[in-house]
């Protein structure tokens, strides 16, 4: 099984990708961008399909229902980082209430 440190690298590549695709659409769709952001988005997400599956799990759902929680938390960063809105207290604490859960899932007994 690979290290968690490496799992913990390709879900942190998965959700910058995934989130940067989607807000590529949310841009054009929803702020009037150019059209031209869509092709960088679909690039992101294809970066990101490919992350998801370089994460050693036993099964492509336990992976998917793990990442979860790593986008929650990559989700708040962006909202603070790129969209300049802090997340509130409710935000945090759900955002590590979900990581704690990801965890879990991933490397909870008897796993990894």
């Amino acid at each position: 099984m690979t290290a968690p440190l490496s799992t913990i690298a390709w879900y942190v590549l998965a959700a910058i990708a995934e989130i940067a695709g989607c807000f590529a659409f949310w841009a054009v769709l929803r702020l009037e961008r150019s059209p031209i952001w869509l092709a960088g988005g679909v690039l992101s997400l294809i970066v990101f399909a490919y992350a998801l599956t370089r994460v050693e799990a036993e099964a492509a759902g336990r992976a998917f229902a793990a990442y979860g929680g790593v986008y929650i938390v990559a989700s708040l960063v962006w909202l603070k980082v790129v969209e300049g809105i802090a997340p509130d207290r409710w935000d945090i604490l759900g955002g590590l209430i979900c990581l704690a859960g990801a965890g879990l899932i991933l490397w909870g007994p008897g796993r990894g």
